[in-house]
């Protein structure tokens, strides 16, 4: 097949040109800053459909006459000729001008879904989960569709790929996502919704036999590669896969909770110790936990940690029923579980 960019006007020329900065300069920009790469591409993928608009514009005007993404979008019987084996990354950045719904649905999942397991898995393991969903889309729908001159575009596959990436990581990761309410979702309902809606969607066109105008199997190939992939991309990252902590979101929460209560906390080597300065002698099985308390509690997971030793071993010195822990903005506190008068440590 030959090129159509043999046949271009000095104005297609210069659409491809700006489609080209368009699409680049958020994904050069990104890795010079060491900024998110899910952004980038984000950018990157609206910036382009921006451009295809005005193409849209510039043909209804009679300035262009040529569709300039003809070399560029994915057509199965012509993507392992040498000529066109890039189509199979470019149709990726490329969507149609008559719907601009599909681009905002990648864009969504691209930024919501991509920027926190990009700080999962960190940029350059991202960049490769990125590239194994939109080949793996791209090859899944060739694959279905040899003959087929049909071209083929968009960024789902890649999107998809993500939602696999995460379920396959952190299925349990909350991540703000609108369905029918924005809130945080966990990770394994929106992917296997998206999924299972996929392949709903993938047999009814085959039952039907008519197409849909949609590239399910792309999704569905983008989907499968990057979940698959994902133990072998994310071995020996900055993140544990299957760790619970709620996600990027919730962990970054959890971290400034944390400060402010440490930064709150009474500094117990100024005190004394409860029994003492209640009156009553230390007793001895308690006096080792007591001074690690006392001597090594800086850090509220420890000082939690030994008041709850203290709360397991001892009894109130006055009343003797239980101890308890309890939680409060300043920190873990010790206290009489019948009546808080008896005592309560650090005194608030």
């Amino acid at each position: 097949m030959g090129f159509a960019m043999s046949f271009f006007s000095w104005t297609e020329w210069a659409v491809l040109l700006l489609w080209f900065a368009a699409v680049l300069t958020p994904l050069f920009y990104a890795v010079r800053t060491r900024t998110s790469l899910a952004m980038g591409i984000t950018v990157s993928v609206l910036l382009g459909a921006v451009v295809q608009v005005l193409w849209s514009m510039l043909y209804n005007w009679g300035l262009v006459d040529i569709w300039v993404w003809n070399d560029f979008v994915l057509v199965p019987v012509r993507a392992f000729e040498p000529g066109f084996i890039h189509t199979l990354a470019s149709a990726g950045f490329l969507h149609s001008q008559g719907d601009m719904m599909h681009v905002l649905g990648n864009v969504i999942i691209l930024a919501l879904v991509g920027v926190p397991l990009e700080q999962r898995l960190g940029s350059a393991r991202f960049a490769m989960v990125y590239v194994i969903g939109l080949l793996g889309g791209s090859l899944g729908w060739v694959a279905f569709n040899a003959e087929s001159y049909t071209p083929a575009l968009g960024a789902s596959g890649a999107a998809f790929g993500l939602l696999g990436a995460y379920l396959a990581g952190w299925p349990k990761d909350e991540i703000p996502f609108p369905i029918l309410l924005i809130r945080p979702w966990p990770v394994v309902f929106i992917a296997l919704l998206y999924f299972g809606l996929e392949l709903l969607r993938a047999f009814s066109t085959m039952e039907s036999g008519t197409s849909s105008g949609v590239a399910h199997m792309a999704h569905i190939g983008g989907f499968v590669a990057a979940y698959a992939l994902l133990p072998l991309v994310a071995r020996g990252g900055p993140v544990e896969l299957g760790v619970v902590d709620g996600g990027p979101s919730q962990g970054a929460a959890h971290s400034a909770k944390r400060r402010r209560i440490k930064a709150s906390m009474t500094d117990l080597s100024s005190l004394d110790d409860p029994w003492t300065s209640a009156g009553y002698e230390v007793p001895k099985h308690l006096r080792e936990p007591l001074k690690n308390l006392m001597q090594a509690s800086d850090e509220p997971e420890t000082r939690a940690a030994w008041m709850e030793h203290l709360a397991d071993a001892g009894s109130c010195p006055v009343c003797e029923a239980s101890l308890g822990l309890v939680e409060r903005s300043t920190g873990p506190h010790l206290q009489c579980s019948v009546n808080t008068d008896h005592l309560e440590w650090p005194p608030r």
